[in-house]
């Protein structure tokens, strides 16, 4: 059975994305910080080497993504393609359209992932976005996190669980530990 799965960088004080964060600068000041643990030997993204490579494995055998509009916009829809798979955007604009033939709008989270894990089959659903990850937790939609922490302390910019409604309850299905960050897999305990 599919699972929707929220995949996320962060600092060790809790920010996804640095100062400044914005369309013209997706990510804030200083992102690629929060991502250098995906970085090939070469330097540039992609699989890393060593025990982090089954997360790159992981989120490249996804079957479908739902990110947020906000999100979305920052990286321009992924261009329309992140590995082959169906794009699921969240809006509240019933008039959204996209230039691209993947990238489908829909007005909430729960529809988001539940047509994502039609699309998908039995893969797992892709969540990108600390907007969309919050409401899909408090949606009970969210069926796990995969957080990847990097010994970084970023002081300012937006936070991963800035707001959530209620206290959620996880159990750590997994830790990979690397000097570049450490994986954690949650499970949202239901």
């Amino acid at each position: 059975m599919s699972s929707a799965v929220l995949l996320m960088s962060m600092s060790a004080d809790g920010y996804i994305a640095g100062p400044n964060d914005g369309v013209g600068n997706p990510g804030g000041d200083e992102f690629m910080r929060l991502h250098q643990w995906y970085l090939t030997e070469d330097g540039d993204v992609g699989r890393p080497a060593g025990e982090a490579a089954v997360i790159w494995d992981e989120l490249q055998a996804t079957g479908a993504i739902v990110v947020g509009r906000r999100t979305g916009e920052q990286v321009d829809f992924y261009g329309g393609d992140h590995h082959g798979v169906p794009i699921f955007v969240v809006t509240s604009d019933p008039t959204a359209t996209s230039p691209y033939e993947k990238v489908t709008f829909v007005s909430d989270v729960e529809t988001a992932i539940a047509r994502a894990k039609e699309a998908a089959g039995d893969k797992d659903v892709l969540v990108h976005g600390a907007v969309t990850g919050q409401t899909a937790l408090a949606a009970g939609v969210l069926d796990e996190l995969q957080i990847d922490q990097v010994p970084v302390l970023f002081g300012g910019g937006m936070r991963l669980f800035d707001v959530l409604p209620e206290r959620i309850e996880l159990e750590i299905a997994r830790v990979i530990d690397t000097p570049q960050a450490t994986h954690i897999r949650y499970r949202v305990r239901r």
